[in-house]
């Protein structure tokens, strides 16, 4: 087993992990809709299968949400 950090939190994993693999692992929501970054950097949604975690990397997985106010005037 390794740690590693998934949205602030230790997590303890067994290598090898991918990105996907680690995002069905967290029953993520919505996975279509989410971003990940791994070490603060971002990682393109066509490398998550091949984008390979290691001991002690930080992962965070991210939701943009689209909104803003209605003037009513």
């Amino acid at each position: 087993m390794a740690q590693i950090k998934v949205n602030g939190e230790n997590q303890l994993v067994e290598f090898p992990l991918n990105v996907s693999e680690l995002i069905s692992l967290n029953h993520v929501e919505q996975p279509e809709m989410v971003s990940v970054q791994v070490n603060e950097e971002f990682v393109d949604r066509d490398e998550w299968n091949t984008t390979q975690l290691k001991e002690g990397d930080e992962v965070d997985f991210l939701y943009f949400m689209g909104g803003g106010t209605v003037n009513e005037e």
